[in-house]
């Protein structure tokens, strides 16, 4: 029904935005994730790509900062057993970035952190949305990433990852948190330390 909203914002909460275009305040279900990039862009105006959700009882709009986001939101909601709300739960857990590289690499315990997401839902969601992310070229996300990590001598980093894996963190979380700006001069030591500093933030 509506592609994209741009207009004014006229409210911004969590969970909530209201954008007046042409004089009319629509309001939009939105991410966490959502909610801090409109707060970053620190503007009065805003653009958000829609997805109208209508149910017997109720009829809701959601908003995204950007179109991955949105496909995300849309693969997420064709799961079974995922619905609307527990979709914006795992895109406020995750950024669109986070998410596809968990599910690219079987990260179900990433997954599993969003509020209302049990592990076997997790896997579900690997299992049948996996496939159509690299169908679609979302997968390629986690490329940079891994060639990012690899330019490292890999003793030091593996056993880093290692050591903030056996501390809980999932592969995913361990290797976004040891993106670290002269990493490839640090010991091992050096990278557990600077990377439990990014995942405590």
């Amino acid at each position: 029904m509506f592609y994209y909203i741009s207009g004014k914002v006229a409210l911004l909460t969590q969970g909530k935005a209201v954008i007046d275009a042409g004089g009319v305040g629509y309001q939009l279900s939105i991410s966490d994730y959502t909610l801090s990039r409109l707060r970053a862009e620190a503007s009065d105006k805003a653009l958000l790509y829609t997805y109208f959700h209508v149910r017997e009882d109720a009829q809701e709009l959601f908003g995204f900062h950007s179109i991955d986001e949105k496909k995300l939101f849309e693969h997420l909601i064709s799961v079974s057993g995922v619905g609307p709300k527990v979709a914006l739960s795992i895109l406020s857990t995750l950024s669109p970035e986070k998410l596809v590289l968990a599910i690219v690499s079987d990260d179900a315990k990433a997954i599993s952190c969003a509020q209302g997401i049990g592990l076997r839902t997790a896997q579900k969601i690997i299992l049948e949305i996996k496939d159509k992310l690299k169908k679609e070229g979302l997968g390629d996300v986690s490329e940079p990433l891994t060639e990012e990590l690899s330019q490292t001598p890999s003793s030091a980093v593996n056993e880093a990852l290692e050591a903030l894996a056996a501390l809980g963190y999932s592969r995913s979380q361990a290797m976004s948190a040891l993106k670290l700006d002269g990493r490839d001069k640090m010991s091992v030591e050096e990278l557990i330390r600077n990377g439990l500093k990014n995942l405590t933030k």
